[in-house]
């Protein structure tokens, strides 16, 4: 957890965005036991694990980043581009569990 002290705490509050809930990302849930996340585009790998292993009391094996390019998008002659948007795929020790459907 010495990653957890060089990220400062006001970083790791911004650096997850929200859990990527889909089919895709259940399907990764229950056969590789791993969590998506949606995180900031500048996001890092150690910083994301230190947000993960700090906010949800978890610990975490590896973190794996992919960048979604947004697709292009025509309205009428005008054409435009969705967002970019960045995951991270957050695999977890054996018997680590985050449940988002808990209150805290």
């Amino acid at each position: 957890m010495n990653t957890a002290k060089k990220v400062s705490e006001e970083r790791m509050l911004k650096v997850l965005l929200a859990p990527v809930i889909s089919e895709k990302a259940t399907f990764v849930a229950d056969k590789y036991e791993q969590v998506v996340f949606r995180v900031m585009r500048d996001a890092t790998k150690p910083e994301v694990k230190a947000a993960v292993e700090s906010l949800f009391k978890v610990e975490v094996e590896s973190v794996k980043m992919l960048n979604r390019i947004g697709k292009q998008k025509r309205s009428g002659k005008t054409v435009g581009r969705k967002n970019h948007v960045k995951h991270a795929y957050i695999c977890l020790k054996p018997g680590q569990e985050i449940n988002f459907t808990e209150e805290a």
